[in-house]
């Protein structure tokens, strides 16, 4: 029987709350659209994507009228364009292609223009890469993203110096649109291939040709929900926090059952995190605050992190069969409104998100830094947050934008869901021999598994 008690809850969480479904993401393989020639092969393409996410959009558009409940954002995530453009070149045509089907689907973001290298190079992967920077520039709803090490692999430190390199080109290229290339970016360790999150999100070649993957959020549910209890102790709040996880998810679960039945495509996975946005009371900073913090990054943040994640995940698996992705909380400086006011009061500082990610979802997501940082020192950034992914088992990502023509204390305001960052310093000193030396941090010894 309907519970009307719970009925009523998810309206006023969807109402007052902020609780949406962040993205709906349909995960298209182009495998079998791989040509010797660029043209021929992006001809396929464009006709595939556009055959099986026609109406995406609409169907997502429907769910939302029906069951009232917010998706924020329509997304398609493709097979690494760097395994599908190795037998032509031309990549750059490869993400001009992207952007029509974007254009012509309606889709808010395509990710997938994608190399994976976390043990070496292959045919395609050095000029995709390196290519990025163009690409990015010469298009609006292309995201990319870098696999640069993992477990079992260790780290590609000749990945890490070039992805450095290649961040500052697309902020120089974008300096005039915020830098925005560079927040289109994410370098990541241990990447996830069913994540349907931008601007990481790519398909796997070990999923379906076609599904749909349903990301989360619900932050300021979950602040709400602690809200209630004051003097809960610490297992109490961690109950709470499963129980609230459980509800949240289970919408995801709904949403994306019912757009695979619509759209005649596999339901993928749900990915449970906590994503913020700019807005009020939709910031997982200000949940660390509820549990007892007077500022994010006091000492404690971490503790209170991993609590969090934690629960969500215990909460959320309950809730769907297929839990996938990244699935736990994100800690993005300039989508999170309590983050943002972390970061100005000095309270927050790059160092300290690097700890917190030891024990989140992600890493260091959407930092900005001085203008002037050298692209050794993006590179060293993502080394050290691969080597927590690494030796940690565990996905972490670093999506860094120098801010061009800014200093530390200043503000770069991107709007809309990407809100704003404030220019956060980073150390002086130098790591660039370091990063000289190439090569290939080796896999640690809990990568012996087997």
């Amino acid at each position: 029987m309907l519970n009307t008690g719970d009925i009523l809850e998810t309206i006023k969480m969807i109402q007052e709350e902020n609780l949406d479904i962040r993205t709906t993401t349909m995960g298209i393989s182009l495998l079998d659209c791989i040509d010797s020639d660029a043209d021929r092969a992006c001809d396929k393409i464009y006709e595939k994507m556009m055959r099986k996410a026609e109406n995406l959009v609409k169907t997502g558009e429907d769910i939302e009228k029906e069951y009232g409940i917010p998706i924020i954002n329509k997304r398609i995530s493709v097979t690494p364009i760097a395994i599908v453009s190795a037998a032509s070149g031309k990549p750059v045509k490869y993400a001009k292609t992207l952007q029509r089907v974007a254009e012509g689907t309606g889709v808010n973001y395509i990710g997938g223009y994608s190399a994976l290298v976390h043990k070496g190079f292959s045919a395609g992967d050095k000029e995709l890469i390196e290519s990025i920077p163009e690409a990015l520039a010469e298009t609006t709803n292309v995201c990319s993203s870098v696999n640069v090490g993992s477990t079992k692999a260790g780290i590609n430190m000749d990945a890490v110096a070039m992805m450095g390199k290649i961040i500052r080109k697309a902020a120089e290229k974008t300096k005039d649109d915020h830098c925005f290339g560079a927040a289109k970016i994410v370098v990541f360790c241990n990447a996830p291939e069913d994540n349907p999150f931008m601007a990481g999100a790519f398909h796997g070649v070990g999923e379906y040709d076609c599904e749909i993957n349903v990301g989360v959020s619900g932050p300021g549910v979950v602040r709400a929900a602690l809200e209630k209890h004051p003097d809960a102790n610490i297992s109490e709040i961690a109950d709470v926090i499963k129980k609230t996880a459980f509800k949240i998810t289970r919408m995801g679960q709904l949403v994306g059952t019912e757009a695979s039945r619509r759209l005649g495509v596999p339901f993928g996975i749900v990915d449970l995190s906590l994503a913020p946005t700019p807005a009020v009371g939709d910031s997982v900073a200000h949940i660390l605050e509820e549990i007892g913090l007077e500022s994010c990054g006091a000492h404690g943040t971490t503790a209170c992190l991993a609590l969090l994640n934690d629960a969500v995940k215990k909460g959320g698996v309950m809730a769907s069969s297929h839990v996938g992705g990244l699935s736990g909380a994100f800690i993005p400086v300039s989508e999170d409104a309590g983050m943002i006011d972390a970061a100005n009061r000095g309270s927050l500082t790059l160092e300290k998100l690097e700890a917190m990610t030891a024990v989140c979802s992600v890493g260091l997501d959407m930092i900005v830094v001085p203008g002037d940082t050298s692209a050794d020192t993006l590179s060293a950034i993502i080394a050290d947050e691969a080597a927590i992914g690494m030796v940690n088992s565990k996905t972490t990502a670093v999506r860094v934008i120098p801010a061009i023509g800014m200093k530390e204390g200043e503000t770069l305001e991107f709007g809309g869901l990407f809100g704003s960052g404030p220019v956060m310093p980073v150390s002086h000193f130098s790591s660039s021999k370091f990063i000289s030396r190439g090569g290939r941090i080796p896999a640690p010894l809990q990568s012996l598994k087997n």
